[in-house]
Formats: C-alpha cells, sequence, structure tokens
C-alpha cells in the first residue's frame, strides 16, 4: 500500500526528526531545547507525533497512536521541565528522559513500518506480532536503556 501524501510529510519529517536526535546526542549527549538541533529534532518530533494520530493505516485509534500521544506528552513535560525546576537536582535527569523517550517512540513505529513495507513485494513481517517484529521491538528497548544509563551516568558527571 502506498503511502498517502501525508504519510509522505510524516515520514520525511520524522526521518528530519530522528536526524536532528542523533545530532543533538552526538554533539550535546543530550537533547536540549536550548540548542538548534535540539529545537529542530521537539519540532519535528511534534509534528511527526500530530500527523501520526491522523493516519489510520490499520483501521482505528492502535498502539502507533498511543505512541504519538506519549511523544506528545514527554515533549511537552521535557519542556516545562527544562524551563522549570520542580525536582531539583534531580530536574536534569527527568528532561533528558522526557527527550531521550521520544527517540525510542520514534523507533518502534519506524522498525514497524520498515519490516512491514519492505522489500515491496515481500516485506519482511506480515502482522504486528510476528517473531522478528517483537525482536525488533526488544532489541530497540535494551539498546535505549542502555543509552539511558550512559546517558543518566554522564549527566551525573556534569557540574
Amino acid at each position: 500500500m502506498p503511502l498517502s501524501p501525508v504519510g509522505i510529510v510524516h515520514t520525511v519529517v520524522g526521518m528530519l526528526a530522528l536526524f536532528f536526535g542523533v545530532k543533538a546526542l552526538w554533539q550535546y549527549k543530550q537533547i536540549s531545547f536550548s540548542s538548534v538541533s535540539g529545537k529542530i529534532y521537539l519540532g519535528a518530533t511534534v509534528f511527526t507525533a500530530a500527523t501520526a494520530l491522523t493516519i489510520f493505516k490499520h483501521g482505528g485509534f492502535n498502539a502507533a497512536h498511543g505512541l504519538a500521544i506519549l511523544t506528545l506528552l514527554a515533549v511537552v513535560i521535557g519542556l516545562i521541565l527544562e524551563k522549570t525546576v520542580v525536582f531539583k537536582s534531580w530536574n536534569k535527569y527527568f528532561v533528558n528522559l522526557c527527550f531521550s523517550s521520544t527517540f525510542l517512540f520514534h523507533l518502534i513505529p519506524t522498525a514497524t513500518e520498515i519490516l512491514t513495507r519492505f522489500p515491496q513485494d515481500a516485506p519482511l513481517v506480515s502482522s504486528l506480532k510476528d517473531p522478528l517484529l517483537q525482536k525488533t521491538f526488544l532489541a530497540i528497548f535494551i539498546v535505549f536503556v542502555i543509552f539511558l544509563i550512559i546517558q543518566m551516568n554522564w549527566l551525573r558527571n556534569q557540574k
């Protein structure tokens, strides 16, 4: 099934978000609204999550829509926490948990779309319950947790 016009824009902006998210993480070890790459990442992420709420490839509301809502909540909470000091010395950890979680929320539907669409004539997985897709989700989650531990240790060592 080909992408709709909304799906095409959603995909392009989502790829842009991931690029700038990786750039922010590479340069600064964190995503922050105070950096240009962080602003672009967060803006593109909000756009991608919002447009995801309009895509109904699998019928009605599904897990991807839930992830889009979690993404929007994580960005809003992260922005509020970045601009205020709610949790005192723990604030930076919660901000980074929110913003880094959005990266995870990008990767799960991205992996799903790639594995259910490619190769075009015989996609690698045929359903959301396919073991390959479930193993891919687990691998993404494990890498995310490892990255989060490294990131939190890095933040702890910052002054």
